[in-house]
Order: C-alpha cells, then structure tokens, then sequence
C-alpha cells in the first residue's frame, strides 16, 4: 500500500476559498433586502379621522348590546333602566335586532360573583353569539 507525502512541502491548496463564503453572505443580504419592507409594514388600516371614527362609533353602538350590572336586582342595559326580572324579554328583543349578537358586560363593585354568572348564563340563553366581560 503506498502512502501519502504529509510532507508540507509537497504541492497542494495552501489558501481558503472565500468564493463560497461570500455567496452565501451575499444571498443572505438580498434576503434580507427582500423581507425588512415586509416586516416594517403596518398592519392597521388607517381611515380618515373626522368622519369615520364618527361613523364607527355609532356602528359599534348599534352591533352590541351593553349590560351594566348595578346590583343583584337593577341593571343598565344600553343605557335603559331595566329590573332583574325583565333582562330576558328585553335582551331577546335586542339581540333580534342586533347583527352581530354580541353582549358587553359590565359589573359593580357590590355586586355577587352569583349575580354576575346568573346574567351571563341569561345573555347565552337569551342566544348571544359572543360575550365580552369588561372589568372595571
């Protein structure tokens, strides 16, 4: 078997090949260059202050239905009075009207966590597709 000259003076490759080095450092600056503007985009539509904030003001009034719990027996209901007793009738009416069935609790600080999980359980059977509880 013959054996291989280890000798350092023998001919062979004594320099690094940087050619594929900087291909690759290359493609990776035009990947980069591609995808910042990407990344840097806004999401968020943006519209015209004045008039649409007003318009989408009175859109989000009209699609849901709030409910302020006062306490175990008086509630709020889209700025209405209304007893405990009565919330089933007018919450059925309101979410007939309503497009998108969606309900926004409200709760006092003395009201009952019973009192509260008795009108969510109210609103769902009343049929709310969607059921918002905002702390306060």
């Amino acid at each position: 078997m013959a054996r291989k000259n280890c000798n350092p003076d023998s001919d062979g490759i004594h320099e690094i090949n940087l050619t594929p080095l900087i291909d690759v450092c290359l493609v990776l600056v035009v990947i980069l260059m591609v995808a910042t503007p990407m990344a840097l985009q806004s999401g968020i539509a943006v519209q015209n202050a004045a008039k649409a904030g007003r318009a989408a003001v009175e859109k989000a009034r009209t699609e849901r239905i709030d409910i302020t719990i006062v306490s175990a027996d008086s509630l709020v209901v889209n700025r209405r009075a209304v007893s405990r007793a009565a919330l089933g009738m007018n919450l059925r009416v309101l979410l007939n009207q309503s497009a998108t069935r969606s309900v926004v609790v409200r709760c006092g600080p003395a009201v009952t966590h019973g009192a509260f999980v008795s009108v969510l359980d109210e609103a769902k059977s009343c049929g709310a597709a969607q059921i918002a509880v905002v702390g306060g």
